[in-house]
């Protein structure tokens, strides 16, 4: 039992940290100043916590009877003896709920970063919340664990539970700042997020009664859905389809892509800026593991997923169109952003489809899909980090208030920017290499019309993301004073834009990461 505790350490640790919050919140201070700093260090342990958690993970011994893992790559550990000559699928816990490999200690360190880099962010637009500041950070630690938790589910039940804690989580935080937008966000995201919960469970529940078990995968010869797909060949009838239709149709939702991407707008504008930019980034990403972890392990039966590449390619191109096309319009930067996270979800779903297609392998589009997320994380955070501190200072989240932002705060400027010339995907950004990588593999998979309609969509996008940058760069604003941010601000700032660069011009260490985390598809 302490073995199965310890390697959900990290998601133990992350939540811990947060109850810790929401007790320090009930200590009487003299002083409303003194709840501010302690509260930012304090919640940043929740994150620190976590990774360090991960790296002692890494430094034990994490494969069964395979000897100590390699820190640097867990998929190059040796072959397990008696494992018939495979790797060995990782570590089970919790009656093989729960699984500790490499695409589960990828999402760890994402998870913690991203959390990392919120908190830092809000540092000064969280005093706006006024008497739910520690609320504020307890949520985004306890939606962070929750998201933790996700990425090593491989129990349907689990799964469920760790992704309604992930969303309760997420519309109380979209409400938080208690005006009528803030509210109206927090509705809205509540009711569309409900009903997409119940239909990812009517999909669960027709798999579960389908094949006997919530298991996705399970070592050795227990029952499990892969197992019972493979046996019988993929041959499961109308039931089979109906549950991947309820199962793609809920999870749509949580990616936001098209058919049900109509939320992401509206809630990215009426959320407080740094909730914005928490979906924005962290609660994609748990999406899209879910999906790998449903998909590609439970169901990556050949005669399964080839039925859904033309699904998840279709999906991809229409998502990318409607996002870019409706961004063309907008006036708000939140949800000129939102709709371009719309499109930047077309371009995850383009890795997807490559996996349906892969002949032989899951790997190539998966870590596509991987490298594609860690990018985007670097990216969207650097232009949702900008927004963050325009938003504090002077309260607007309109466009043309970023008029001449080049003389009033310079670095905020070039930051934003970089941001917006890495999401159209302009060299030598992490954006960039993402979609090379990504769009290469759709190619290998034979998806060349899905690549020419995603190019085109790039340059679709060029022209709102490069329309801002001039307003910032060419505007001019009567207002001339300069606009201050925190040394922490800055600071998550920097690691943003260094970010995208590294990647964009040294992708070596963090494809090698997104192929170590894919490998667990090859197996």
């Amino acid at each position: 039992m302490l073995d199965d505790l310890d390697r959900i350490g990290p998601v133990l640790v992350m939540a811990g940290v947060a109850a810790l919050i929401i007790i320090w919140d009930f200590i009487p201070r003299p002083l409303p100043a003194a709840r501010g700093k302690p509260l930012l260090f304090v919640a940043l342990l929740g994150p620190a916590a976590a990774a360090a958690w991960t790296v002692s993970l890494l430094l034990r011994d994490a494969h069964i009877g395979c000897g100590p893992l390699d820190p640097l790559a867990l998929s190059n550990a040796p072959l397990c003896p008696g494992g018939g000559g495979t790797l060995v699928e990782g570590v089970f816990s919790f009656a093989n709920s729960v699984v500790l490999d490499d695409l589960t200690i990828f999402f760890f360190f994402l998870f913690a970063g991203i959390g990392a880099a919120i908190i830092l962010a809000s540092n000064d637009y969280a005093k706006r919340f006024g008497d739910y500041e520690a609320e504020f950070y307890a949520l985004i630690l306890f939606a962070t664990s929750a998201m933790l938790l996700l990425s090593a589910s491989r129990d349907l039940i689990l799964i469920f539970v760790a992704l309604e804690m992930t969303g309760i989580t997420q519309y109380i935080l979209a409400a938080l700042q208690k005006d009528r937008r803030s509210t109206e966000a927090g509705i809205k995201y509540l009711l569309l997020g409900a009903t997409a919960s119940a239909v990812i469970l009517y999909g669960m529940a027709f798999l579960f009664g389908l094949t006997g078990t919530t298991r996705l995968v399970a070592p050795g010869d227990e029952l499990s859905i892969a197992s019972v797909i493979n046996e019988r060949g993929g041959d499961l009838g109308a039931g089979l389809i109906m549950s991947l239709v309820f199962l793609i149709g809920g999870l749509s939702f949580k990616m936001s892509v098209v058919p049900f991407q109509m939320w992401a707008p509206d809630v990215y504008e009426g959320a407080p800026a740094p909730v914005a930019a928490f979906l924005s980034v962290a609660s994609k990403a748990a999406a899209f593991a879910v999906v790998l972890r449903i998909f590609f392990e439970g169901l990556s039966g050949e005669t399964v997923r080839g039925d859904w590449a033309d699904i998840f390619a279709i999906v991809a191109a229409v998502s990318m169109t409607v996002g870019n096309v409706f961004a063309l319009v907008q006036s708000n930067i939140k949800r000129l952003l939102g709709y371009s996270s719309i499109a930047q979800a077309g371009n995850f779903m383009v890795g997807l489809a490559a996996v349906s297609a892969a002949e032989g392998g899951l790997s190539l589009g998966a870590s596509g899909v991987l490298f594609f997320i860690a990018a985007y994380a670097f990216t969207n955070l650097g232009a949702f980090i900008v927004v963050i501190a325009i938003s504090a200072r002077i309260g607007s989240d309109q466009i043309a208030d970023y008029a001449g932002l080049a003389r009033r705060a310079p670095l905020l400027a070039a930051a934003l920017a970089f941001a917006l010339i890495s999401l159209t995907g302009i060299p030598p950004t992490a954006g960039f290499i993402a979609k090379l990588y990504i769009f290469n593999a759709a190619v290998e998979s034979n998806l060349i019309w899905l690549v020419v309609v995603a190019v085109l969509n790039s340059v679709v996008s060029a022209f709102y993301y490069l329309k801002v940058a001039g307003i910032m760069f060419m505007g001019e604003s009567a207002n001339q004073e300069s606009i201050a941010t925190s040394a922490a601000l800055k600071l998550v700032l920097g690691v943003a834009v260094i970010g995208i660069l590294f990647v964009g011009i040294v992708p070596s260490p963090l494809l090698d990461a997104a192929r170590d985390a894919a490998s667990v598809f090859s197996q």
